[in-house]
């Protein structure tokens, strides 16, 4: 009975139903996840060291628990994540927040939460030059296939439009952003979808960008945020905290100006994409909200 009342005693804190941050504050640790392939937002360098705009703004956030918590150290530890996994991840406790792409969807609040918006995208669609195909006109990918992120936004909206307006378009999953783009590439599909940043980051690190064509005219807004875990409003409440600190302070404008309008890693590729009127006013009054309204 004894071991057994020591055990129980032993037992953590967040294992009874506390906040993330009594794990942080008692094992001195953060995990983090982050999609590996989805420049500028989070990928690998050249030295295999996960980079990215929206990974260091995590680790941004990081330094400020670590602060907040009266730590001396924190370790930051990462794990890659892909579309179908990550909030099963953040439900299951393997991470602790998921830094790359994930999109503001109401329906998603039942599962995660969501940081304040840092980012702010919209649905397209990309196809070769040499097809017969409109990127701007998704009924003319009719009868044809198109990849996309499995569990993704973007395969969501091409399965959707393609039922509401009968289009028989066969969507074909890809683990991640690269290999929807080598669907496309190596020609198994006519043509892929993505939200704006990736595409034009995709595209412009294909062995021949010119061959390809992306779309202007979005599918669906899509503001991206921070996933956190549901239900631990004291976690959220610290993360969501430290988020807009880095947005007042401008650390997240300075972020965007590295990863959107500088030469990145490892190809030393640069995006040329100045902020969007949408991201100032997101970035202008912070919001966790899902809803596009918010966004106008």
């Amino acid at each position: 009975m004894a071991c057994a009342l020591g055990s129980l005693i032993a037992q953590p804190a967040w294992a009874e139903g506390g906040s993330r941050l009594d794990k942080i504050r008692q094992t001195g640790k953060i995990d983090i996840g982050f999609p590996d392939a989805s420049p500028p937002f989070a990928f690998l360098d050249g030295n295999a060291k996960p980079v990215g705009y929206t990974l260091e703004i995590c680790e941004h956030v990081a330094r400020k628990l670590k602060d907040d918590l009266g730590l001396k150290a924190l370790e930051v530890r990462y794990t890659a994540v892909m579309s179908a996994t990550r909030i099963p991840l953040i439900g299951n406790g393997t991470i602790d927040l998921e830094c790359g792409t994930a999109t503001n969807l109401p329906e998603r609040h039942k599962l995660v939460s969501f940081a304040p918006t840092t980012f702010v995208t919209q649905v397209v669609l990309v196809a070769r030059k040499d097809s017969a195909v409109d990127v701007n006109d998704l009924s003319s990918f009719k009868g044809k296939s198109i990849s996309a992120q499995a569990g993704g936004q973007t395969q969501r909206v091409v399965v959707r439009e393609s039922a509401q307006d009968k289009l028989d378009i066969q969507v074909v999953p890809a683990k991640d952003t690269a290999e929807a783009f080598l669907l496309l590439e190596t020609g198994r599909v006519a043509g892929s979808a993505n939200d704006d940043a990736l595409a034009h980051a995709t595209v412009a690190g294909a062995k021949q960008p010119k061959d390809f064509k992306i779309g202007t005219k979005g599918l669906e807004f899509a503001p991206y945020g921070i996933l956190e875990p549901k239900d631990d409003p004291a976690f959220k409440a610290a993360v969501d905290k430290a988020v807009v600190e880095l947005i007042r302070d401008g650390t997240v404008a300075g972020l965007y100006r590295k990863y959107f309008e500088q030469p990145i890693p490892p190809k030393g590729i640069n995006l040329e994409l100045p902020m969007s009127d949408v991201l100032k006013r997101a970035l202008a009054n912070p919001t966790d909200s899902g809803d596009e309204a918010a966004y106008r």
